[in-house]
């Protein structure tokens, strides 16, 4: 094994003790990843390397000045590495990470947190020809479904056929004749005819048609073949069609929809919104824009920071925006609804998510947020708390929140007072999404 090998061999050991996927949604760096390329930090792995002898016993081509347990072969200054000499270089180093798409995210966060979101297709993109499962009854002859009608004769062939052989023994009973067969035919549910009668007992010479005493001994002495094991010796030699038997198939039209999202993402910027709740809203929020993007097939995000007015903003001011205003969630929940217009209902699935203390103006929440959260159609409403130290007296919107809508479907609220929390409230969050209620 040369020393390439030993390195790919390392590289591969590296991959395999990169961040645990849950730690590093709580603890590690998401800033380094972007929306969709996923990087998680590998845990180092030194690399072998030759060094002097620490026993300070010399050694086979030692050079001059060098101290034991120096590696072996370190590199010497070049120009350039320095401003001047003994200067630090201005480069950073490399860092290793495994890269991740969102799709790889979203299957090892389904596996991790034991999630299983079946995205919901909206937009209608394709109409194409399915299976044959359609029945007409009329069509091209191309399309005869020959197999049911074949079926159907097949039935008819064997509620009407019988026994021809035991029927004309019954006629060579003494004293019966067509009409006292063909009553006890009758009774026997055997779908024979008086005029196939009257033919068969003409055709019997008259010295034969005393053989029985009685009915009963043509019973005793006579096996009744039946249908089935008739149609099996003599196989089918005509099989009774009828137009009504005739259907055609036609193809199942299905449709092909694309799985569209629309994620709004609404962030309490207020003066009360410190440095360690923006991270931890930002610990919740960056792994569900990952999971979303890996889950469907086109997704698309909004981000609204809010004081006691709302804006939107790209995603690189939400996590860092602050203000020194005061707090009025509802103006977030209306700039939602109005920039939810250009994604209708009926062709986007719809998330909103929104983060802040809970801190919110008088009665707000029960006043405006809740009724804007009903009006706005969505397969999940979430509201994240965070609140490092513990909830503050006049932070009662979550609550206010869960109070109202309980055990929903579709509002979900989660706690989040450390990154220890984060991984719940996500999974809080996608377990609770139920059906498409349209």
């Amino acid at each position: 094994m040369g020393l390439k090998d030993d390195l790919d061999r390392f590289r591969e050991v590296g991959e395999q003790r990169r961040e645990d996927l849950a730690e590093f949604i709580q603890y590690g760096e998401l800033g380094a990843s972007g929306r969709d390329d996923v990087r998680i930090p590998i845990k180092i792995v030194d690399l072998p390397a030759f060094e002097y002898d620490k026993l300070d016993q010399g050694g086979v081509g030692q050079g001059e000045g060098a101290q034991p347990g120096d590696p072996v072969g370190q590199p010497q200054p070049q120009p350039g590495d320095g401003d001047e000499e003994g200067d630090p270089g201005e480069e950073g180093g490399e860092h290793e990470y495994y890269e991740m798409d969102p799709e790889e995210f979203a299957e090892e966060l389904d596996e991790e947190l034991g999630l299983d979101l079946d995205p919901k297709g909206k937009r209608v993109i394709e109409e194409k020809e399915g299976p044959y499962t359609d029945i007409t009854r009329s069509g091209p002859n191309s399309t005869l479904d020959f197999e049911r009608m074949f079926k159907e004769g097949l039935k008819r062939k064997m509620a009407m056929d019988f026994d021809e052989e035991y029927l004309k023994e019954v006629l060579k009973v003494d004293g019966v004749g067509p009409q006292t067969a063909f009553e006890w035919a009758r009774g026997e549910s055997i779908p024979v005819s008086k005029a196939w009668l009257v033919d068969a007992y003409s055709k019997i010479p008259d010295d034969e048609k005393t053989t029985w005493a009685s009915l009963e001994e043509v019973e005793e002495n006579v096996d009744r073949e039946p249908i089935q094991a008739k149609i099996q010796r003599e196989g089918i030699k005509h099989v009774p069609f009828r137009r009504e038997d005739e259907r055609y198939r036609h193809p199942e039209i299905i449709e092909e929809k694309e799985k569209n999202v629309v994620v709004v993402n609404i962030r309490d910027v207020s003066g009360s919104m410190r440095e360690k709740k923006r991270e931890l809203v930002e610990r919740v929020f960056t792994p569900l824009d990952w999971y979303l993007t890996g889950k469907y097939d086109n997704a698309e995000f909004v981000y609204i920071a809010h004081d006691a007015e709302a804006w939107q903003v790209e995603r690189e001011e939400f996590f860092g925006i602050r203000s020194g205003g005061g707090t009025k969630i509802s103006s977030a929940y209306e700039l939602a609804q109005q920039l939810l217009e250009e994604y209708p209902w009926s062709e986007w699935n719809r998330y909103v998510f929104a983060a802040g203390d809970s801190e919110n103006s008088s009665n707000d929440t029960e006043e405006n947020v809740i009724p804007l959260m009903e009006a706005i159609p969505a397969n999940l409403h979430a509201y994240v708390e965070t609140q490092p130290t513990g909830t503050a007296i006049n932070a009662t919107h979550a609550e206010e929140v869960q109070s109202h809508f309980g055990d929903s479907e579709n509002v979900a609220v989660a706690y989040v007072s450390g990154p220890e929390d984060v991984t719940d409230a996500i999974y809080d969050i996608l377990s609770t999404e139920g059906g498409d209620d349209e």
